[in-house]
């Protein structure tokens, strides 16, 4: 058996089966094998109907009544039956799962698991797992629960996996530093465990493959980026004195430190590789600057790539006031740009230091004379694709160096692995004069007593709001308010004040506008969703209204209270809770702390990898198993490729690892 043949040569997996397989990324017989369950129900010892309790239960019995109808406004379907044992009976319902209608057979025992609550004016099992008993090991009582897929339920896939469970004795093992037979044996106790130990076993080894992969593939993207050559820039000292002594503001000793980390890289033949990370506001531009002007001393060129047209003109704007007192020749790139041919003219003749600019520096007719240096702002926004083809705008045989910047903490055992083929900077101080954001958590019921009259103090002193909602449209299946419905209810209650709403689906032009009409001030208050999380400086604003807030990840609530405080005066963010449960300790956390870095571990710990990695970077990270908070195993990880790589010969034994890791060489690449 090749792990590399197609899905489709695996027992059971018909034509159907395997395209519905393909559409979820299962394509491979090695994607099938590493399809893990998301979970184990323990079936060992079920609670009698009579006994249940409010709470997580267990329960066996057969069920019967089976009917399916649809609610609010036919969006939702409800199914509804009854499961009966030989103590009592107990009504079920699922939410949107009428597949159920046809699981079941009124003859056979099934083992149900779900919460058991009280919801319209009853209890009920809501929304159950179920498995029937005779698939179930008694010896065990262990039940693997997979995600669906698409028309592929769970007990789908716990049966393609059983008319494979032949085919795990044939899986090769894949790291040089485990005992042999391991990955086989680790692969089938997590689809068929014998014990809950057996469980432990095989996430203990499935955690260690992953972080020896990861970083293996960073270690390979830093030696092959020292491989490189690139134009060397020698630091020029008085002049680089003489612009410090001349800025408006005293730079703090985190910027001093970044900015001398990568003057020195630039004094170097091979490319700088360094992501520049600091809270929103922490000063990062004004790093870039000092780097662009550092670049220009030496006669070469720089790129600053922006995410949007708004930031991009932000940014030309600022870097304009620092440096054309400097002599830098600046330009400002965007699809919106007129002009454009006799501007990258001037670009590719050399007439222009320094671009900045979107989506239009990647095009192919924008070439440079000679740039030797790029900075890209928010890099999570583009793809590995993207980056590269402005790297490539270099001169032919020398790599540009490349500055990333994030305002996205990233917590340090995740710099450690994902980024091992970085250098990192940290801005880690607030310019002086900034003032700390006050953080209140607060229920819907409290929020028209508390909060409208906080809104109505801040419009009258001329100060503008941002109020993040969920949704763009209502949807009847969930209780969150709409950035439409919100505006609405906002322009009753607030007469006076212009209100204006902000999505995702609105088209670029449209959001830009709006965001332009707000960093004006022609907009008091802004509802929208995320996609403010990252924009535009407004220094007036400094009201921030996050709606549901426990439905976001502490980073991205991080993020969006950071869209205020920019300015002098004192700013304030709210964090609505809906329903009457205890605020999560993320929200609690927030309200506690502004320090992004102390942030960031907590959301790691909270989240795990995944979340935070696909806030940073295009692709996600998918570590299923692998914590980023385990330094043990990460330490024997580091050591044991450190080793692997000592021997040359190990690139060609080992053919499937490196195929393996090509994957998470691209995601931590920003070469």
């Amino acid at each position: 058996m090749n792990l590399s043949d197609d899905v489709d040569t695996l027992k059971g997996v018909g034509p159907k089966t395997a395209e519905v397989l393909r559409k979820y990324g299962i394509r491979t017989v090695r994607d099938f094998f590493y399809n893990l369950p998301r979970g184990y129900e323990n079936y060992e010892t079920p609670t009698k109907i009579t006994e249940m309790r409010p709470g997580k239960v267990v329960i066996k019995g057969k069920i019967d009544s089976l009917t399916s109808r649809r609610a609010r406004r036919r969006i939702l379907s409800v199914t509804e039956g009854v499961v009966r044992d030989n103590t009592g009976a107990v009504k079920v319902v699922w939410f949107n799962q009428s597949y159920r209608m046809k699981q079941f057979s009124p003859e056979k025992e099934y083992y149900f698991s779900g919460n058991y609550e009280f919801k319209n004016g009853r209890y009920s099992l809501i929304s159950p797992s179920a498995a029937e008993v005779s698939e179930i090991d008694l010896n065990t009582g262990l039940n693997p629960i997979y995600v669906a897929h698409g028309k592929l339920k769970s007990h789908d896939f716990r049966r393609l996996m059983t008319c494979s469970k032949d085919k795990f004795a044939l899986i090769p093992d894949l790291l040089p530093s485990v005992k042999p037979g391991t990955r086989k044996s680790t692969l089938f106790y997590a689809h068929f465990p014998s014990s809950l130990k057996s469980i432990k076993s095989a996430r203990d080894y499935l955690a260690y493959e992953e972080l020896f992969e990861l970083i293996l593939a960073a270690r390979l993207n830093r030696l092959e980026n020292e491989k490189l050559k690139a134009v060397e820039m020698p630091f020029k000292s008085t002049k680089i004195q003489e612009f410090v002594a001349k800025l408006p503001f005293k730079l703090t000793g985190a910027q001093r430190k970044a900015a001398w980390q990568i003057f020195q890289d630039m004094e170097k033949g091979r490319p700088m590789n360094r992501l520049l990370q600091g809270d929103v506001g922490s000063g990062k531009t004004m790093v870039a600057a000092l780097a662009a002007y550092g670049a220009a001393l030496n006669k070469r060129q720089v790129a600053i790539l922006a995410p949007t047209a708004i930031l991009a003109t932000q940014h030309y704007e600022n870097l304009a006031q620092i440096l054309e007192p400097f002599n830098v020749r600046l330009a400002l790139l965007t699809g919106a740009t007129k002009k454009k041919p006799e501007l990258k003219s001037k670009i590719q003749s050399g007439e222009i230091d320094l671009v900045i600019g979107t989506h239009a520096l990647l095009t192919d007719d924008t070439e440079f004379e000679d740039l030797a240096l790029v900075v890209i702002d928010e890099q999570h926004r583009f793809g590995v694709e993207q980056r590269q083809k402005l790297v490539l705008k270099s001169p032919e045989g020398l790599a540009p160096h490349l500055l990333s910047m994030t305002a996205t903490p990233i917590p340090r055992s995740l710099q450690l692995t994902v980024f091992g083929d970085l250098d990192v900077s940290i801005l880690d101080e607030m310019p002086r004069g900034r003032k700390p954001i006050t953080t209140k958590i607060l229920t819907e019921v409290e929020t028209r007593e508390n909060l409208y009259p906080h809104i109505r103090e801040t419009l009258t002193h001329g100060q503008q709001v941002y109020w993040i909602c969920k949704a763009i449209e209502d949807d009847p299946r969930t209780e969150a308010t709409s950035v439409k419905s919100r505006t609405v209810k906002l322009q009753r209650e607030f007469p006076q004040a212009k209100i204006e709403f902000l999505h995702g689906r609105m088209k670029p032009a449209e959001k830009d506008e709006i965001m332009e009409k707000f960093s004006k001030g022609e907009i008091d208050v802004l509802v929208s969703t995320t996609v403010v999380e990252v924009g535009v400086d407004v220094p007036n604003a400094t009201l921030m209204i996050i709606e549901n807030a426990e439905s976001y990840g502490l980073a991205q609530l991080h993020q969006l209270r950071g869209r205020v405080g920019r300015g002098q005066v004192a700013s304030y963010c709210y964090l609505i809770t809906s329903g009457d449960t205890q605020p999560s300790r993320r929200l609690r956390e927030l309200e506690k702390s502004s320090d992004g870095f102390y942030l960031a571990e907590v959301d790691l710990k909270l989240r795990g990898p995944g979340e935070i990695y696909g806030a940073l970077q295009h692709g996600a990270l998918d570590l299923r198993i692998a914590s980023l908070s385990d330094t043990k195993l990460i330490a024997r990880a580091q050591k044991d490729v450190l080793d692997f790589l000592q021997n040359p010969e190990n690139m060609l034994k080992y053919e499937e690892l490196m195929r393996g890791i090509t994957k998470y060489q691209q995601l931590t690449t920003l070469n």
